[in-house]
């Protein structure tokens, strides 16, 4: 009998080496792709779903991922259930984690996958293919024994600093056989009717009309991402003198919260002189500054930020959403690798320190201090001359904006804008 025809007299643990046999995708009924990371971890999943749609369209394709990143999948068109790992369990007690998990075992078990794709090096996941028995199983290689036998196919890497998240994550299909279209490499988000509703309306209190704001999000849980306060400002007054009114958001956390407060406390303190090429224009008042932050769930943030016609912000989840979203972004990094978490997608801009040959270097901040001085010398002429390009380049967007993947991306320089796209891997 094959694994994915289970009886109920079937032992729930399967012990040694997966069994192999040729893999079929005419031969899918059920699928469960597992992601438990964070929040953009999880959006950058999404391409999985929809090539394994595509491919096997009769496939129902189920996720495993963890509660809090929920807003992520939901609603995905490709997307036939959603299962949920509440990170909360192991503080509830041995009795009631034990129960939740055993609910959610026998929820996945009824499901009788066919194949189970694995997209980190969680340890979950190789026990989770144990129990569950499905024909096929594929998952990053890494260590031998236990992980190396619980899987019927590897793929080289849960990462890859010079190739984008999003490409290492179809690997794992690619391990298959199965090569993803141009079209399934599409990042979708789908913040839906309520949230759009809601942005709809704190923009129209607001006066604000769509397309006529800068979204700029500088915060991250990891505050050795962040920009700091001051030219975060300063950019903001340079974008507001133009007459682009901004829109500030940040997550509820306090300190995220507390950057914007510094953020909006130091606006106004000549940032404007910034303008590339010293220009000013001081015939214009300046454009409003919407303070949101704190005051949106993930889905109204996606919904906000479609309505955008820039986004500026940190490596962090909202960045992903705004390039899903396809607005057009501009990405300040520092440690963290531009080339592996890049916005995905066309018409973005990455812009990094061209003085810091050690990044990036991967730390939270410079010999782990938790500040990086890649970013904290970081210049907001630098930042302000791609928001200015992305500004130009921009002709009247459509009701409907489409997504075009997005190969590449490099640090602007001030020597050298990136006036179209540029070569390189994948970022």
């Amino acid at each position: 009998m094959p694994a994915g025809e289970m009886g109920s007299d079937s032992p729930v643990w399967h012990n040694g080496p997966m069994p192999i046999e040729a893999f079929s995708p005419t031969s899918l009924r059920r699928a469960l792709v597992i992601k438990l990371r964070h929040h953009g971890d999880v959006l950058l999943a999404a391409p999985v779903i929809s090539t394994l749609k595509r491919v096997a369209p009769h496939c129902e394709v189920d996720a495993l991922i963890y509660a809090d990143t929920a807003p992520m999948l939901e609603a995905h068109p490709a997307l036939a259930q959603l299962h949920l790992i509440d990170r909360n369990w192991k503080r509830q007690g041995l009795v009631r984690q034990a129960a939740a998990e055993s609910t959610l075992i026998s929820k996945l078990r009824a499901r009788r996958y066919d194949l189970v794709v694995h997209l980190s090096v969680h340890m979950r996941g190789s026990w989770l293919v144990r129990l569950l028995r499905p024909r096929w199983s594929v998952a990053p290689r890494f260590r031998a024994g236990f992980w190396a036998n619980s899987f019927t196919h590897l793929y080289p890497a849960q990462s890859d600093p010079q190739r984008h998240t999003v490409e290492t994550n179809l690997d794992s299909l690619r391990a298959l056989g199965m090569e993803p279209a141009t079209a399934d490499k599409r990042v979708i988000m789908v913040p839906g009717a309520m949230a759009e509703a809601r942005v709809a309306d704190l923009l129209a209190r607001h006066g604000v009309t769509t397309r006529s704001f800068v979204h700029v999000h500088p915060a991250s849980r990891w505050g050795f991402k962040c920009w700091p306060a001051d030219r975060v400002a300063a950019l903001c007054d340079a974008l507001s003198a133009t007459g682009s009114p901004i829109v500030l958001t940040s997550a509820p956390d306090p300190n995220e919260k507390a950057l914007i407060a510094a953020v909006c406390a130091a606006q106004g303190k000549g940032a404007a002189t910034c303008r590339q090429g010293g220009s000013t224009d001081t015939q214009r008042a300046p454009a409003p500054t919407i303070d949101l932050s704190g005051q949106l769930s993930l889905k109204e943030l996606a919904a906000l930020t479609a309505q955008a016609k820039l986004f500026v912000g940190a490596d962090s989840a909202p960045m992903h959403i705004a390039a899903a979203m396809g607005t057009p972004v501009v990405a300040i990094f520092g440690p963290s690798g531009d080339r592996e978490w890049g916005p995905w997608g066309e018409g973005h801009r990455v812009v990094a320190s061209t003085t810091h040959p050690c990044r990036p270097c991967g730390l939270a901040g410079c010999n782990d201090s938790k500040v990086s001085a890649c970013l904290t010398t970081l210049p907001v002429a630098q930042v302000l001359a791609a928001c200015e390009e992305l500004l130009a380049i921009q002709s009247p967007m459509p009701a409907k904006r489409v997504m075009v993947v997005r190969r590449d991306a490099v640090p602007v320089t001030d020597s050298s804008p990136l006036l179209g796209r540029s070569g390189g891997a994948a970022a």
